[in-house]
């Protein structure tokens, strides 16, 4: 195990190196600079050159990714060319926001999509059957950008049960959770209705009820468990997913997290921003995927990490 999880950090590192390489010839193929003719009062061609001889813009992209990277193995993700602010504060001030977002929209997509599927699949061609479905096409289908205006017409509009938007107490938390949680939840719920309805067709299904075994125990303790198995190996790119793709709940919602920093840095082509994102991001989905394989190992004895 140890020597498993030893391994899965090690790979890490060329992923990283892999992802800065890519990210930073992107970033370095758009035309223009961070420093050139995006406000009203473009800064004189004067500036703009110290600027660019003080960050080092004038070097050559061998010489600028290298030193790049040396800061990178010292822990400095570099100062941000729009506010001059450190893009290590950044991250500080906006991960741990993400993250809570994203593990409160994993909680409501949990407690809506797992239930929700193995209803559907339990009532297979019933009216919850048909509403699971309904409902996980619907969740798929209607993105953040069109529930959340809705959601705010209604609960905090109309029925001021809800904070607008802003983050700090769980009341502003909810909504955004929900919205966040709502895709995931539909894509839980098909993938659960699915593995259930292969699982209750098994033949050990079958003997637990000709012996007797209560449907109830059935369910939870034989079909439940093993019908779990796919579902636990999409949690951690599913989960990675809604921190990184918390942009847009992010802005309508006026939540400080990681999103805003990442949309002013590409919009304003604030290249250690952009850059400090992205690695952030890519850390984390490695270590989603890594806590997803020893969940699918611990849940299926089956499986053993060598």
């Amino acid at each position: 195990m140890l020597s498993f999880i030893f391994r899965r950090i090690l790979w890490l590192i060329p992923v990283l190196l892999v992802i800065s390489m890519i990210t930073f010839a992107l970033m370095l193929s758009v035309p223009g600079n961070p420093f050139e003719g995006t406000g009203e009062r473009p800064l004189p061609p004067e500036t703009v050159a110290r600027l660019r001889a003080h960050y080092g813009l004038d070097d050559s992209i061998p010489v600028q990714y290298l030193r790049y990277m040396q800061n990178l193995l010292r822990g400095d993700l570099g100062p941000s060319y729009a506010t001059r602010r450190s893009v290590n504060d950044m991250v500080a001030a906006g991960l741990p926001i993400s993250a809570t977002l994203g593990m409160l929209g994993l909680v409501v997509a949990l407690s809506i999509g797992i239930p929700l599927g193995v209803a559907s699949a339990l009532n297979q061609n019933r009216a919850i059957d048909h509403f699971a479905m309904f409902f996980a096409m619907a969740g798929v289908s209607v993105p953040a950008m069109t529930s959340a205006p809705l959601f705010i017409w209604i609960f905090s509009i109309n029925l001021g049960w809800l904070p607008v938007a802003r983050w700090g107490t769980w009341q502003q938390a909810v909504m955004p959770a929900i919205i966040l949680g709502i895709g995931p939840a539909a894509v839980l719920a098909r993938l659960t209705r699915a593995s259930m309805l292969q699982v209750i067709r098994e033949d050990y299904i079958r003997t637990a009820r000709a012996k007797g075994v209560p449907e109830r125990r059935i369910t939870i303790q034989h079909a439940l468990k093993n019908a779990l198995i796919p579902v636990i190996t999409v949690l951690g790119p599913l989960f990675a997913s809604m921190v990184t793709g918390a942009v847009v709940v992010e802005r309508i919602f006026a939540i400080p997290g990681m999103g805003g920093y990442f949309v002013g840095g590409v919009s304003s082509r604030d290249y250690p921003v952009i850059m400090g994102m992205v690695l952030v991001y890519t850390f984390f989905l490695v270590l989603s995927n890594l806590a997803v394989d020893l969940a699918y190992a611990w849940v299926d004895p089956r499986i053993r990490l060598e």
